[in-house]
C-alpha cells in the first residue's frame, strides 16, 4: 500500500496510457453468445445474474490454489504483511492445550492470532461487497468487520459471573464490556480516522469528502453518545442524593431499566439509519461513492486483480469467524489473570487492548482507501463501524444480557464517559469543514495516545462507583458522589 512509486511532482503513482485506457473501459459490455445476450466485465468474464461486474471472478465453486493465492495477496501490501501472522493461529491453540498454566503466553498468542483472522474477515467481506450494489456492499462489509467485536462481547458476557457467593467461578467482565464499547468508538473516531487523515495527507495537500457522509455520521455519533451517557448520568445524579429515598438495590434496578430501554431505542435508531441509507436516500450515497471510485488512483489495478468466487467468500468467512470465536474464548479466559495478577486495569483492557484487536481489519481497509484518495469510502467505513458499535453492538449486548438474566447495563465510569463525549466533539469539529490534512490526523492520533496512557494508569473502581452497583443510600459513600467530592 505504501510502496507505490510516485512521480516527481508527488501527485501519486505513475499512470501509463494503457492504464488510463483500462481505467476508462471498466463498464460492462454486452455480446451475443449462442444467440443469447450476455454481459461481460472489464476482464472479459461473463457476468453472473445478480453479481456486480466489478466483483465477477469468472469462476465457480472453490479452487484451492486460486483461493490461497488471492487470499494471501489480500487488498493491500499492509494487509498482505498481516497474513504473515497466520502461524500464530495454530501456535496459540497448541499452547492453550499444551501449557494451560502459561497465562501470559496464551493471552499474547491469541491476541496476535486474532489479527490475521480478523484481516481475512475484512478481505472476504470486501470481496463479497464487490459483488453487491455499492451502498448495500459497504453496509455489509462494515457489519462483517464488526463480527469480531460482537463475538468478543458475547463471549465476555457468557463468561460473566458476578455472583459474589460463587467465589470459585466469580468473573465480573461487565466493566470490561462497557469499557470496550466506548473503546471501540474511540479507536474508530480518533485512531482510525486519524490514520486515514494522516495517510491521505502524506500524498496530497488536502483531501475533501462529501457532507452527506460527514454530517449524517457526526450527527448520529452525537445522538448515540448522548443516549449511551444517560444511564451513567442517571446513576451519578441519584447515588449521592439526599432528596430521594432509594436503596442500593432499587437504584441498581432503575439504572438497569433505563439501560435496557435506551438499548431498545438505540436499536430503532440504527435500523432507521440503515433504512435511510438503503431505501430513501440510497441514490445520494450511490453517487457519492461512485465519484470516489473515479478518484481511486489504483482502480484500474484493482479491477484487473483476480477475485474470489461467491462460494470462496463464504468459505473464507466461515473459516475466519470460526478462528475468531476460538481465539476470543481463549483470550477471555485469561483476562482475569492479566487484570488481577499483571496489574492491567479494566479501563486499559476495555478501552485500548480489546478494541485494537477487534478493529484491526476495518482500520487497515479504511487507511488503504484514504491512501488511494477514496476519503468518502474511508469515512463510510470509519463512521459506519462507529455507528454500528454505538447503535447496534452495544445495545445488542445489553439486550442479550437481559435475555440471559445478566445485569448488563450502560452505567459507564465517569472517566470513560467524559472521554467519549470529548472525542465525539473533537471528531465532529474535524469533519465539519469537509476537508482533511495530515495535521488533523496527527492530532487525533496524539489524543488517542494520551487517552491510552491515562487509561493504563487508571485504577479499577471500587464496588459502588459509577460502573458498579453497590451504594450506601444514606451517605452516598462508595458512589459517584464520593468521587465528585474528592475531585472538588
Amino acid at each position: 500500500m505504501f510502496g507505490r512509486r510516485k512521480d516527481k511532482t508527488g501527485a501519486g503513482p505513475r499512470t501509463t496510457g494503457q492504464d488510463l485506457e483500462l481505467a476508462n473501459s471498466y463498464e460492462p459490455k454486452e455480446a451475443a453468445v449462442d444467440g443469447h445476450k450476455h454481459r461481460f466485465n472489464h476482464n472479459g468474464h461473463k457476468v453472473t445474474k445478480g453479481i456486480h461486474p466489478d466483483g465477477e471472478s469468472g469462476r465457480r465453486g472453490i479452487h484451492p490454489h486460486h483461493f490461497l493465492r488471492i487470499s494471501a495477496r489480500s487488498t493491500s501490501k499492509i494487509s498482505m504483511i498481516v497474513n504473515v501472522l497466520w502461524p500464530f493461529v495454530p501456535a496459540a491453540i497448541a499452547v492453550r492445550y499444551a501449557h494451560p498454566e502459561a497465562h501470559v503466553w496464551i493471552f499474547a498468542l491469541n491476541y496476535i492470532a486474532m489479527v490475521p483472522a480478523a484481516n481475512l474477515i475484512g478481505f472476504a467481506g470486501q470481496e463479497l461487497a464487490r459483488k453487491l450494489p455499492k451502498v448495500f456492499g459497504v453496509l455489509l462489509e462494515t457489519f462483517l468487520g464488526g463480527i469480531v467485536e460482537i463475538v468478543l462481547f458475547m463471549v465476555l458476557l457468557r463468561k460473566n459471573n458476578d455472583d459474589p457467593a460463587d467465589e470459585e467461578h466469580y468473573n465480573n467482565f461487565i466493566p470490561v464490556i462497557r469499557a470496550a464499547i466506548l473503546g471501540s468508538i474511540l479507536a474508530n473516531v480518533l485512531l482510525c480516522m486519524g490514520f486515514c487523515f494522516f495517510a491521505g495527507g502524506l500524498r496530497r495537500e488536502e483531501q475533501d469528502f462529501d457532507a452527506v457522509i460527514s454530517e449524517v455520521g457526526s450527527g448520529l455519533l452525537m445522538t448515540a453518545g448522548f443516549g449511551l451517557m444517560i444511564p451513567a448520568a442517571f446513576f451519578t445524579s441519584l447515588s449521592g442524593s439526599t432528596s430521594v429515598d432509594l436503596t442500593a438495590e432499587s437504584l441498581t434496578d432503575k439504572v438497569l431499566t433505563v439501560s435496557r430501554v435506551t438499548a431498545v431505542i438505540l436499536f430503532i435508531a440504527f435500523f432507521l439509519y440503515v433504512w435511510f441509507q438503503m431505501r430513501t436516500h440510497h441514490s445520494i450515497y450511490d453517487s457519492v461513492l461512485e465519484k470516489d471510485e473515479e478518484r481511486d488512483h489504483d482502480r484500474h489495478k484493482d479491477l484487473r486483480k483476480a477475485k474470489l468466487t461467491l462460494t470462496e467468500c463464504i468459505f473464507a468467512l466461515v473459516i475466519s469467524i470460526a478462528c475468531v470465536c476460538l481465539h476470543a474464548v481463549f483470550l477471555v479466559e485469561e483476562i482475569e489473570y492479566i487484570v488481577l495478577e499483571q496489574g492491567v486495569s479494566d479501563s486499559f483492557m476495555g478501552l485500548i487492548l480489546v478494541p485494537l484487536v477487534e478493529k484491526a481489519a476495518e482500520h487497515l481497509t479504511a487507511v488503504d482507501e484514504a491512501w488511494d484518495n477514496q476519503m468518502n469510502f474511508a469515512l463510510a467505513h470509519v463512521l459506519g463501524a462507529t455507528i454500528q458499535t454505538a447503535l447496534f453492538n452495544g445495545p445488542l449486548v445489553v439486550i442479550v444480557g437481559w435475555g440471559l438474566g445478566k445485569a448488563m447495563d450502560l452505567n459507564f465510569e465517569i472517566f470513560n464517559a467524559v472521554i467519549l463525549i470529548l472525542a465525539i466533539i473533537v471528531a465532529g469539529n474535524f469533519l465539519r469543514d469537509g476537508k482533511s490534512n495530515y495535521l488533523e490526523g496527527a492530532l487525533c492520533i496524539l489524543i488517542y495516545i494520551i487517552i491510552a496512557v491515562a487509561s493504563f494508569q487508571y485504577p479499577n473502581p471500587r464496588e459502588g462507583s459509577a460502573g458498579t452497583s453497590e451504594v450506601d443510600p444514606a451517605t452516598g459513600e462508595g458512589g459517584a458522589a464520593e468521587k465528585l467530592r474528592f475531585l472538588m
